[in-house]
């Protein structure tokens, strides 16, 4: 008795493989196919396929049937992207604009930054003269400890 067939079909995008086959191990052994595309979804069984009755015409041989891809048509994508030549005055006087802010930012930004540098530096001059200050007098308070003591 002759083994029961089954149709199964995969598709690479441009072509559709049809194929009646007894298992689906037979089948991507005649796609020539050594993963399992069953598992991944890529392959199905399909006994209302298109070229069904022409794959159980021929078990074991592939029918292959080539599909029409218009590009002009392929999806959302291609209807929405529009080519333009130049941008719009509006779109210049936004970009002229944000580069004035972006300007200006930069601008104030250096002078702030400078007056930080001009506060530290004087900061700094003040620490250093504190700072002497304290030795200068720790110093003489450390002399006229010592002869306190000595006077004991």
């Amino acid at each position: 008795m002759a083994p029961r067939l089954k149709v199964f079909e995969w598709s690479d995008g441009f072509h559709r493989f049809t194929v009646a086959a007894p298992s689906r191990p037979k089948a991507l052994a005649a796609w020539g196919i050594q993963q399992d595309i069953f598992a991944s979804g890529l392959a199905r069984e399909a006994p209302e396929a298109e070229d069904a009755e022409a794959a159980r015409a021929r078990p074991g041989e592939v029918v292959e049937r080539g599909l029409a891809v218009d590009v002009g048509q392929a999806g959302p994508r291609a209807a929405r992207r529009k080519a333009r030549k130049r941008p719009t005055a509006a779109e210049q006087r936004r970009v002229r604009s944000l580069e004035n802010e972006l300007e200006a930012l930069d601008r104030a930004h250096a002078d702030s930054a400078e007056a930080v540098r001009a506060e530290m530096k004087n900061l700094e001059a003040r620490a250093a003269d504190e700072k002497a200050q304290f030795d200068q007098t720790r110093t003489r308070l450390v002399r006229e400890l010592a002869k306190a003591r000595g006077k004991l």
